[in-house]
């Protein structure tokens, strides 16, 4: 895991590239505190930089960026390409000899004989990004589900690219305005839908997707797409048990992939069924003295530390609990929002536990996020279906939609108002994911992008409709690729990486992956999306039976008592200035890591300064 950045321009550009890209890598190295290097071409029309984490082949034959022998093509990489070993052996084959035993070498090589057309063939999280000196044009690559992020800043005759975009920034090659429309669909769903950033022009290559930039003209390209078999298929379903072999093969394989690794690998372990499986499925391939870890706290509403310790016996880890209270937790809050790059509601748990994984000496961890997506874990499975019937029913009401408005206006408690705004729009599944994943109201958010920006006008739209297309008809599929494509993705995948790669450190999710998900795609969501994760339990029974039996609750943080305690003062300026109420934790953290952003990153708005909020630090 590293961080990357560059900046290529046209011939016609004056200038050098070399000093904005040095200072994008200063702000990589939390996220290669190993190494780093840089390259300017002769031209001077290109530089890139790196910063390494060192995971595969820790000698220096791993630097980057790396050249290819004859100098025409240079690579900056961040992931891991987990099936390196057999693409490798495949090019030895073919006559290549190699300098290193690094991932990176593999994917240079590949580019140099095959072009883009290799992208299907990789196993992994990635961002990487090859200059070829000969036509002066640049590749960009990511992985299919967007595990790894590569912001891209277009303007004009240049583009700069990086890890995150408080690098990017430093690229300085344009001005940062704020994208309102971004903004507007952070109000409503906790983050900024991919590919767009707050920052105008600055967006996110999608997942699954690479870019050739040559000569100011930018060609993007698809390589993989998600497909759900559905229950409206025609195809007969499989058997359980058939499903169930086929998952555990498929889990098997990509959890003993993601143990591929040059230094120790650890677990996040907590009292829920996916972390479970993944320490299960290790300790069946042999994998012993796991080193586990867990955040625990006094509450016991959002204690898990008790169920993950009776695991770590079981399955004999050396397992770390790591106690939080919240004065601890406020003295932290300073260093999670330096860590943040893009604001949003989630975070602070996977910055904790990073940090004292960090802390121990690990440099890997793996994490069961994806298992709730890809099984249907989240109570949204269940609510919007009910929604909808709710919606189908109403529409035989004289006054449908002006009951929803009233409800949306005047409703007691932001539940309401969300139900009330569900009733008056068309009762699609992305409408009733909007109401039981959204923040804002739509017209809560306009009040507050009125607040923020007085007097700009907002058109309205639906960034959710506007932005993703949806492959399933089945309504349940539709739900599944919601979570998948927008929960996961827009918000967790982009959390974790970031949070993680703060304390240097690398986070693998081994349910997010290309090859297991293909896998049981292929099995019916009468089968795959039954409740309870009932699919996972069966192909993992190592999974103990207090861990199956145990109600769902996440890895949550006790925020909402932490907002009216030792955090309230935090909140005080949003309290008392916004014109919309603010009765839940998150809707003020949301407000409050906005202000944070806007005022490090200099961002710019309609009137030079965010009119409604001021940024008040910890005590």
């Amino acid at each position: 895991m590293c961080g990357i950045a560059g900046i290529v321009k046209t011939a016609n550009v004056p200038g050098r590239c070399l000093g904005a890209v040095a200072a994008m890598q200063l702000k990589l190295r939390h996220r290669g505190p190993d190494d780093e290097g840089l390259f300017e071409d002769p031209t001077r029309q290109c530089a890139l930089a790196h910063t390494r984490l060192a995971i595969q082949d820790l000698s220096t034959a791993g630097q980057q960026p790396m050249e290819s022998e004859d100098g025409r093509f240079v690579i900056v990489f961040n992931g891991e390409i987990y099936n390196f070993p057999v693409l490798r052996q495949e090019l030895v084959r073919q006559g290549e000899v190699f300098r290193s035993q690094t991932d990176t070498e593999v994917l240079l090589k590949l580019y140099a004989r095959e072009g883009q057309s290799f992208l299907p063939r990789l196993q992994g999280m990635f961002a990487f990004a090859v200059w070829d000196s000969f036509t002066k044009t640049l590749f960009l690559a990511r992985d299919p589900l967007g595990i790894k992020p590569l912001y891209i800043w277009r303007l004009d005759q240049t583009v700069a690219f990086a890890s995150e975009i408080r690098a990017v920034l430093q690229s300085d090659i344009g001005p940062r305005h704020l994208n309102t429309g971004a903004l507007y669909h952070y109000l409503r769903m906790g983050s900024v839908q991919e590919p767009d950033t707050l920052i105008e022009n600055i967006s996110l290559l999608p997942p699954g997707h690479s870019l050739i930039w040559h000569n100011g003209q930018a060609t993007l390209s698809r390589y993989w797409n998600l497909a759900l078999t559905e229950d409206a298929d025609p195809v007969e379903p499989i058997n359980p048990a058939v499903a169930a072999e086929l998952t555990r093969n498929a889990l098997t394989q990509s959890v003993e992939k993601h143990f591929v690794s040059d230094v120790p690998v650890g677990v996040f372990l907590s009292g829920g069924l996916d972390s479970t499986a993944l320490v299960g499925l290790a300790s069946a391939a042999g994998h012993r003295n796991l080193q586990t870890f867990c955040i625990s706290f006094d509450d016991d509403e959002f204690n898990e530390g008790g169920l993950a310790a009776r695991t770590a016996r079981h399955f004999q880890t050396d397992h770390t609990d790591v106690r939080f209270r919240p004065e601890e937790a406020a003295g932290l809050i300073e260093d999670y929002l330096s860590a943040i790059d893009q604001p949003c509601n989630d975070g602070f748990n996977t910055f904790c536990v990073s940090r004292a994984a960090s802390q121990h000496g690990l440099k890997v961890v793996l994490s069961g996020l994806g298992g709730d997506e890809l099984f249907g874990g989240y109570p949204s499975f269940r609510r919007i279906p009910q929604l909808t019937r709710l919606h189908r029913r109403a529409q035989q009401l004289p006054g449908r939609r002006l009951l929803g408005r009233l409800l949306e206006r005047i409703g007691h408690g932001h539940r309401v108002r969300r139900l009330g705004e569900f009733l008056s729009s068309q009762g699609t599944v992305e409408d009733a994911w909007r109401t039981v994943r959204g923040f804002f109201t739509d017209l809560e958010a306009r009040r507050i992008l009125e607040w923020l920006l007085p007097g700009s006008q907002h058109d309205g739209g639906l960034p959710v409709q506007q932005t993703v297309t949806l492959m399933s008809t089945d309504e349940i599929c539709q739900i599944n690729e919601l979570e998948l494509t927008g929960y996961m993705r827009n918000q967790l995948l982009r959390e974790s990486d970031v949070m993680s790669m703060a304390s240097g450190l690398e986070l693998r999710v081994p349910l997010v992956d290309q090859q297991l998900i293909d896998t049981v795609a292929t099995i019916h969501s009468s089968v795959r999306l039954r409740p309870g994760k009932l699919l996972l339990a069966e192909a993992v029974p190592e999974i103990p039976e207090w861990i199956r039996n145990v109600d769902k609750r996440g890895f949550r943080f006790p925020f909402e008592s932490w907002s009216r305690g030792p955090w309230k003062h935090l909140f005080r300026d949003i309290h008392s200035s916004c014109p919309v109420k603010c009765d839940t934790w998150y809707r003020l953290w949301l407000l409050f890591a906005l202000q944070h952003f806007i005022s490090t990153n200099r961002v710019e708005i309609s009137l030079g300064k965010c009119a409604g909020l001021t940024y008040r630090t910890a005590a």
